[in-house]
């Protein structure tokens, strides 16, 4: 999950940016924010189920484009997956079915950009 370096943040603040997607997004089942190495440092539920999912998810959409990816979104009739990485850092969300992608990528953009900060 490879991404730019980033200075671990404190535990508040993952803790905060998992909390700013949750109040934002009403769509939102689970979120899960992670630092570039894919070490989770906040997450709803189970933390090692996260990291797991995540990193696979994101080397499996790297390796399709042979590059990293900045950003996935995955569609299903169940519900829909949203990833972005941003300075250092990932998010990870799973929303209802037909959440507004702009607006979930923008919040979860936003969230990592404050955490970025307070790093």
């Amino acid at each position: 999950m490879p991404d730019a370096a980033a200075t671990a943040p404190a535990p508040a603040s993952a803790d905060a940016a998992l909390s700013f997607l949750t109040e934002m997004s009403p769509d939102l089942r689970g979120a899960a924010i992670l630092a570039g190495d894919g070490t989770v440092l906040a997450a709803s539920g189970d933390a090692g189920a996260w990291a797991e999912e995540a990193v696979g998810l994101f080397a499996s959409a790297d390796a399709a484009g042979g590059e990293p990816v900045e950003q996935i979104h995955v569609a299903t009739q169940a519900g829909e997956v949203f990833a972005l990485r941003h300075a250092g850092y990932a998010a990870v969300a799973v929303t209802e079915r037909f959440a507004l992608a702009s607006l979930t990528f923008f919040d979860m953009r936003s969230a990592l950009r404050e955490l970025a900060k307070d790093a």
